[in-house]
């Protein structure tokens, strides 16, 4: 069965957030905190269920967690407006009489932009994405429905949501199947099976599944990717 999500939400994001936010406030605009990324991205993989090609900016929304980089740009922007409330510490003279900057490609912090309201920012790049299903999202901020199903469902419904499942076409596209055809002879995804095919589409489609509709469960539990 396996732990719910808010569980393994709550023990993998200890460590990752953690480790994240300490430094968040200085390295957020440096060319390599990608890295940091990498290794977040990896563990809402694993929280949600979700397979490696899901779209990145899937992720966050999955788990209810702010944009990370909404987050760590809300982390400078304290840090910085608590500096210039001290001017005696020995950094306020960093951010409030810094150097000429010499280079453009650099970006300390002192060059950030304007503060900003994480949830709007959140909300926009969200609906800027063009992500596949993303209007199933209204609002990326708010909890995603059936949050707390067991762990096999809670991952087939995100691979739903994302569209990124062990489907034939997936599986084709990954090598591991010579044939991303559905039984009814169209191409295998996981829109099809929930949106074009006979044998297995629902009425109202992916908007029911992401509700977690019981009836939509108790026909889509006995597909055997």
């Amino acid at each position: 069965m396996g732990c719910q999500c808010k569980h393994l939400r709550t023990s993998a994001m200890a460590s990752a957030s953690q480790s994240r936010n300490t430094a968040a406030r200085f390295w957020f605009q440096s060319t390599h905190s990608y890295l940091v990324d990498v290794k977040l991205n990896t563990t809402l993989r694993l929280i949600s269920g979700t397979l490696r090609p899901t779209p990145l900016p899937w992720l966050p929304v999955l788990q209810t967690l702010n944009h990370p980089a909404s987050d760590e740009k809300q982390l400078a922007d304290s840090l910085v407006e608590k500096v210039k409330c001290h001017t005696s510490w020995p950094l306020y003279d960093d951010i409030a009489n810094h150097p000429v900057m010499r280079l453009e490609s650099r970006n300390p912090i002192w060059n950030i932009p304007q503060p900003t309201d994480v949830h709007k920012q959140w909300s926009h790049d969200w609906k800027s994405a063009m992500v596949v299903n993303a209007h199933l999202i209204n609002d990326p901020a708010n909890r995603l429905p059936c949050f707390d199903l067991p762990r096999h469902q809670w991952c087939l419904l995100n691979r739903f949501r994302t569209a990124q499942g062990p489907c034939k076409a997936c599986r084709e596209m990954w090598g591991l199947a010579k044939d991303d055809r559905c039984d009814c002879g169209q191409p295998h995804t996981m829109s099809h099976v929930v949106n074009d095919c006979p044998l297995t589409c629902l009425d109202g489609g992916p908007q029911r599944l992401h509700l977690a509709d019981a009836a939509a469960w108790d026909g889509l539990t006995d597909i055997v990717f």
